[in-house]
């Protein structure tokens, strides 16, 4: 992967992407596999706001059944299953638990309803390219097999549960940049830490974007056909540097989503439970953790401001207290906390729970500003296919005819591997060097590029340092700064890796990796500092 500033590039581009979470990319790929010069700009790191925040699933939103959104259902089971297929190494069969009381709101006979529609609407569940991805049917079991499988479920007035599958990203900021990573080897050009400071305006058209390299502080004017919006949380803020007040229709609703993480609660299952207000909450099996959330609450302030506070974190565990089984959860058993912002679409229900997570086009030719399209809404489930439709948009604004969409049917640069458990068991015989940890950390998070960090690590002895429990190696770092626009502590700690995603890994590793960082990017102490000091804002929790 080659940052767009680091080599000769281009100034005029087909379509110019602003935004590189998870739907920007997604729109790069789908453009660039159909022949469009492609620039994408991101103002921080790719992935590094609401795509990063996610509960680390791939479902079909079995809870938008209440509300009668089939629709919605169904396209995402389809996108599950596509997403299962194209990326095999990031996505895996979860099994969920749902349990049943004595009482209307958590009714078996209720929920089996939903278990059979659900059932329903992802018939080609079983059509996967991995045969040992393909997802069983629902079942339910009884109060005594659901206590003896899950502990951590209260047993008072338990009628039983049940059990279903949906799938667990294992590192959506790893496939956030697999999906640029694929846009990048079709041609794309991507930077991060690239602002877009205005719009190159020709009265009502507009024409590009001037950007300011971040990195550098050089300014830049790139041209474009097209120009789409996907900023997510920052969408109206956008819109609003172009668009006077009296025309801007766009005002997006901002929805706070924190999660937690710590020691292990529950053994294999999700545990799902409805809260007092009709929301779900879920206990998640992640990298021999718990990981928990999430919390869905209107936040009404800038999104350049936004942090997870202690009341946000306080508030969650008291939700996990009233509802699960176990010995009371403290403030003090939260190894790290994360949060980000969704976007929702402005004409959706008042509650931020309720409202789905439709995704939204807009052509602004209407309010004055031709040649810009913005998305709204959306989750990363259904990203893939809201590129797509993106591109149908495209497609008539540029008036070519750009063909179908074939991101369904091609595996993920890196993501090619037929048989997961075959491609595991062969690095197991082919690097005997390695702990088992090692090789299904590397080799599942860095698909066919493990073999690179591996011969980085045989190549310079110091690089095979082992990081943590689940085998992450020094290596690592190094191949992210040559390799993956790694620039930050951040970047490296949160992104790239998952040295820093369980919390602090302690002094001996952090002194490491932050010296193996140093070493390559040329850091001077002052930037050093600056860095740590940055970093150590983000493991800390809010006091």
């Amino acid at each position: 992967m080659k940052r767009l500033f680091d080599e000769s590039f281009e100034t005029h581009y087909d379509l110019i992407i602003i935004g590189g979470g998870i739907t920007g990319v997604s729109v790069a790929y789908e453009a660039a596999t159909r022949g469009l010069k492609v620039a994408l700009f991101e103002k921080a790191d790719f992935g590094e706001a609401t795509s990063a925040a996610t509960s680390k699933l791939i479902h079909g939103g079995l809870r938008y059944l209440k509300y009668f959104e089939y629709g919605l259902v169904r396209e995402s089971l389809t996108e599950r299953r596509v997403w299962e297929n194209i990326a095999p190494n990031f996505v895996y069969p979860l099994p969920f638990m749902i349990p049943t009381y004595s009482n209307f709101k958590n009714n078996k006979f209720i929920l089996f309803i939903g278990m059979v529609l659900y059932d329903i609407l992802s018939f080609d569940k079983a059509f996967t390219w991995d045969k040992s991805k393909k997802l069983p049917l629902h079942k339910t079991i009884s109060a005594k097999k659901t206590r003896s499988i899950e502990t951590c479920v209260p047993d008072k007035k338990l009628t039983g549960s049940s059990i279903y599958f949906d799938c667990q990203n294992i590192n959506p900021e790893r496939l956030t940049l697999g999906v640029l990573n694929s846009a990048l080897v079709f041609g794309a050009k991507a930077a991060n830490y690239t602002k877009v400071k205005s719009f190159i305006k020709d009265n009502n058209l507009i024409k590009g974007v001037k950007v300011i390299d971040l990195l550098t502080g050089i300014e830049h004017n790139f041209t474009s056909d097209l120009t789409v919006n996907c900023t997510g949380p920052w969408t109206d803020i956008l819109l609003k540097s172009a668009i006077s007040e009296n025309h801007n229709e766009h005002h997006i609703r901002r929805s706070e989503g924190i999660h937690i993480i710590t020691k292990k609660l529950c053994h294999s299952h999700a545990i799902t439970f409805m809260t007092k207000d009709g929301r779900h909450v879920m206990i998640m099996p992640w990298r021999n953790h718990s990981l928990i959330g999430t919390t869905d609450k209107v936040y009404n302030g800038s999104p350049d401001d936004y942090k997870v506070t202690k009341e946000s974190i306080q508030e969650l565990i008291d939700e996990i207290n009233e509802n699960y089984g176990f010995e009371k959860l403290k403030y003090s058993d939260v190894q790290f906390a994360y949060g980000g912002l969704r976007p929702l679409v402005d004409d959706q229900t008042k509650e931020s729970y309720e409202s789905s997570r439709k995704y939204e086009i807009f052509d602004n030719t209407k309010e004055g500003l031709d040649g810009l399209l913005t998305v709204e809404g959306g989750k990363y489930t259904t990203s893939r296919k809201l590129a797509s439709q993106v591109l149908r948009k495209v497609s008539k604004k540029l008036n070519k005819n750009l063909g179908l969409s074939v991101t369904n049917k091609k595996y993920l640069v890196d993501s090619d591997i037929k048989n997961m458990e075959s491609y595991i068991y062969q690095l197991v015989l082919r690097y005997p060097q390695f702990s088992q940890a090692t090789i299904n950390y590397i080799g599942r998070n860095y698909g066919l590029q493990c073999h690179t960090i591996f011969r980085l690590a045989l190549y310079d002895k110091p690089l095979a340092k082992v990081l943590n429990d689940d085998g992450e190696i020094l290596a690592e770092v190094v191949y992210v700064i040559k390799k993956e626009m790694a620039y930050t502590l951040s970047d490296i700690f949160f992104r790239r890796t998952g040295i820093g995603t369980l919390g602090y890994p302690g002094d001996e590793t952090f002194d490491l990796v932050v010296k193996t960082v140093k070493e390559n990017l040329k850091w001077d102490n002052q930037k050093t500092r600056e860095e740590i000091d940055k970093v150590m804002k983000i493991f800390n929790l809010p006091e």
